[in-house]
């Protein structure tokens, strides 16, 4: 399914696959001999979604793009089920893998491999050929790579990333903060409401 959103439509290569439940929102260019699996979700939410060729995006994996967070995808990329990424730069030959978590502002190097249910979080920078063994947490740049029983050292370098700030704009010591959040990121996915079914 194509939706039109906030006047940008999708553009997808002739030659590329994108199967009829996957959902492609917005401006979103999937490149020749990419693949679009089914229940994939591209949802490009005030900046561009870029997939290079040959990219491979598997079942239910999600993309999404926010106004100042694009996402670029570089060619013969493999994002596996259940991924997600969030406002980040992907490059070549890149394995992310079932599960995996890519934060906004995230870098991905080339030739770099995420393994299932890792995370790589905000503004953390992977250079290039960089394995994040399943389950552990990359964060920060330089990137920190952190086995998950390690949640202290984690939560001190995640939190001098500030997601709060740094996605939404808001302090995290605000006394509502998710009041304040969940209204004004609400307030932003309402504008779904004026998007056009181009199938």
């Amino acid at each position: 399914m194509r939706f039109a959103h906030l006047g940008a439509e999708p553009r997808i290569h002739p030659d590329a696959v994108v199967a009829p439940t996957a959902v492609i929102s917005g401006d979103v260019t999937i490149g020749p001999g990419c693949q679009v699996l089914h229940g994939a979700v591209l949802t490009a939410e005030g900046s561009r979604i870029v997939l290079g060729e040959n990219t491979i995006v598997m079942e239910n994996a999600l993309l999404r793009a926010s106004s100042t967070h694009a996402v670029h995808v570089g060619a013969h990329t493999l994002i596996g089920p259940m991924a997600s990424v969030a406002g980040a730069d992907i490059g070549e030959e890149v394995f992310l893998a079932t599960g995996t978590r890519i934060f906004n502002g995230a870098e991905i190097g080339d030739r770099s491999e995420v393994r299932i249910n890792a995370i790589v979080h905000l503004r953390t920078v992977l250079p290039a050929e960089t394995v994040v063994p399943i389950g552990w947490v990359a964060v920060g740049d330089p990137v920190q790579l952190l086995s998950p029983d390690r949640h202290d050292e984690i939560w001190a370098a995640q939190k001098e990333l500030d997601f709060p700030g740094y996605v939404f704009g808001l302090d995290r010591e605000t006394p509502d903060l998710m009041v304040q959040l969940t209204e004004r990121y609400g307030r932003s996915l309402a504008r779904h409401a004026h998007d056009r079914h181009l199938d």
